[in-house]
């Protein structure tokens, strides 16, 4: 096990996550969909599953999630197919008490900034879950943390990122809690 899943495993790390969503108006958890079916083998973008491979990887890094205390008020994703799929996995292993809404501005091809408006409606205190696709994702990060584009940051498949707010959801305003890949949230769930 890696020297960083060790330190996110620590009963002391779980208290920290606890503390955070009190004291915080604000966490939106960016979320990659799945491994999905390659592009050329299925044809239509839009209808593209989750391979059996992307379902079981999912579920082990939303086990994982589950296992830091991640707990979701709200649930976001892109209209397509394989982040409908993730979005239904998250909602059942996650508990998250609302409806999934589709919004079609998590759609790779949408301006990062269209999503700001949606969580400036949200209520105060709650935990969002965005569920979407790459470069969106990683230019969401940036725009949320840095107030700018940056081509550096890139969510993989079934990876998150957790961004905070400690007062209105806007460009420039958001502080970086985490960024696990994949594999980590994988390590997370198996304590």
């Amino acid at each position: 096990m890696s020297s960083f899943a060790k330190e996110l495993l620590s009963p002391q790390h779980f208290d920290i996550v606890a503390d955070c969503y009190e004291q915080v108006p604000m966490h939106c958890l960016l979320f990659r969909h799945g491994i999905a079916e390659s592009p050329g083998k299925w044809g239509d973008e839009f209808t593209r599953p989750l391979t059996q491979e992307g379902i079981t990887k999912t579920q082990h890094a939303i086990e994982g999630l589950h296992r830091i205390g991640i707990q979701p008020t709200h649930l976001l994703c892109s209209p397509l197919t394989r982040t409908q799929q993730t979005a239904a996995i998250l909602k059942d292993i996650l508990s998250v008490p609302n409806d999934i809404q589709t919004v079609p501005e998590l759609m790779y091809d949408q301006s990062p900034r269209l999503l700001f408006s949606i969580l400036q409606a949200c209520p105060p205190h709650t935990c969002v879950v965005c569920v979407g696709h790459e470069p969106h994702l990683g230019q969401t990060a940036s725009l949320m943390v840095f107030g700018d584009h940056s081509n550096g940051l890139s969510v993989k498949k079934a990876g998150a990122c957790l961004i905070s707010f400690s007062a209105n959801v806007d460009v420039g305003k958001g502080q970086l809690e985490w960024w696990i890949p994949p594999a980590q949230l994988r390590t997370l769930r198996k304590g």
